[in-house]
């Protein structure tokens, strides 16, 4: 008999009431327990990328963690990053630069830039090319993706300078 524990997830401001096994990851009970099915599970073994989440903040692969390790803590998936009636936009860009094709690894590529940016908005190109390289995509080459999070990155530093 396998034994279950009762946690909540809290997803995108929603909390979720939910019972697994202690071993059951956090991208498995996002999809199957909490019906937030944009995070993809790919390789489910922390190199592709496409499981990217964000937990406090700070990207995460899903696919290694226990979602026991979650419980308490803020979770964001791609279905938080758009409001009602208009897209994140980071989820704007990408359509705007054609930085997506097959469309799997994208979820992960936008919580990754997400987290990134927000954490880093004054994120020089290198080091943004060196955190994007992080996540595979086998469709893009790229470059449009690295120019989609750029013009956000770009956009909102022109924000803050006016701001000023």
């Amino acid at each position: 008999m396998t034994t279950r524990i009762d946690i909540t997830l809290n997803g995108n401001g929603t909390d979720h009431d939910i019972r697994v096994e202690p071993r059951r990851t956090l991208a498995d009970a996002l999809r199957q327990d909490c019906g937030l099915t944009g995070t993809n599970v790919g390789c489910e073994h922390g190199v592709c990328g496409a499981c990217t989440v964000l937990l406090d903040g700070e990207p995460v692969r899903s696919c290694l963690m226990f979602a026991v390790q979650a419980q308490g803590r803020r979770l964001r998936t791609v279905e938080g990053l758009a409001s009602a009636d208009r897209l994140h936009p980071l989820q704007q860009a990408f359509t705007d630069h054609h930085a997506l094709q097959c469309g799997y690894c994208t979820p992960g590529f936008l919580m990754l830039a997400t987290g990134t940016l927000e954490r880093h908005p004054d994120i020089d190109d290198e080091s943004l090319r060196d955190v994007l390289s992080s996540n595979l995509c086998r469709c893009t080459g790229y470059q449009n993706i690295l120019r989609a999070v750029r013009e956000v990155r770009d956009a909102g530093r022109a924000d803050a300078e006016g701001a000023r």
